[in-house]
């Protein structure tokens, strides 16, 4: 394994490995490689780069290193920066997986049931990529949809996720999938500036799912000047909204799995907006 000691080692060392596989805490590597899905000709660690473990404020948004470890963003003082996203750094798993698990290896990684996953889409994150091309910028939801990939030597720096000092929430249903892991997720936010609601469900799909329609009709029921009041039919309706859009129908008789799951996914948003709405 090479260890370096900066991003731009870590570059090179990529380069100069096409095959490499970067590293940082390896839950979903050494998992992958347990389950015989994944034999890496080499791997690049990115544990000794210091310049991803932490955070900085950048022009209203605030710059998250991508080595930020779960344990490490469920901290009382990151709570307070972006509390959704604490909020599912909390609940990703035993303490052996949040102390080891980092933002840049749950994106990367981008499985389904990630928990991060569902914020960083509602918060409209962006990556900041490293390569040997220099620094680059994409939208997190690119990146998980696969419209824009990692080139070769590339890998994740950063990411940028903007400070709107307003209520976000993130909730999660578990199951029998595993200890701890999603069934469905949320993650809700509010943007008093834009007077806008903005919601992603995980794990229903391979990737986060917006319900765009079910936030534009909500938002425009959201008494904004008026304390964020919202009807409780309202609420009701948002929830049976998201739920038919992220969890469509298969076909005649609908299956009594994609009924439940339909119904997961609506006590979910619903419980998130209202939750939101009266933080």
């Amino acid at each position: 394994m090479t260890l370096p000691a900066s991003l731009d080692e870590a570059v090179a060392a990529l380069t100069a490995m096409p095959a490499a596989v970067p590293v940082a805490g390896g839950t979903d590597l050494m998992a992958a490689v347990n389950a015989g899905l994944l034999r890496p000709a080499a791997l690049v660690g990115l544990g000794r780069i210091n310049e991803i473990r932490g955070w900085q404020y950048q022009d209203g948004h605030a710059l998250l290193g991508a080595g930020l470890t779960h344990a490490r963003m469920g901290r009382p003082d990151f709570a307070a920066l972006i509390p959704a996203l604490a909020a599912a750094a909390r609940a990703a798993g035993p303490p052996q997986i949040r102390n080891a698990g980092t933002l840049g290896g749950n994106i990367a990684t981008a499985a389904p049931t990630g928990d991060a996953l569902p914020v960083l889409a509602a918060l409209e994150a962006v990556l900041v990529i490293v390569g040997p091309g220099g620094q680059r910028e994409i939208p997190v939801s690119h990146l998980l949809a696969g419209r824009e990939m990692l080139r070769p030597g590339e890998l994740i720096g950063f990411v940028r996720v903007p400070l709107l000092h307003a209520p976000q929430v993130f909730l999660k249903a578990t199951g029998r999938t595993g200890p701890g892991r999603a069934v469905a997720s949320v993650g809700l936010v509010l943007d008093p500036a834009r007077r806008g609601v903005r919601c992603a469900i995980g794990a229903v799909a391979p990737m986060p799912l917006r319900p765009l329609e079910a936030e534009q009709w909500v938002a425009s029921l959201i008494d904004w000047d008026g304390g964020r009041s919202l009807a409780p039919e309202a609420l009701e309706a948002f929830g049976e909204y998201v739920a038919a859009a992220c969890v469509p129908d298969q076909g005649e008789p609908v299956a009594p799995g994609v009924l439940h799951l339909r119904r997961t996914v609506a006590v979910l948003a619903r419980r998130a907006l209202g939750r939101a709405l009266t933080s």
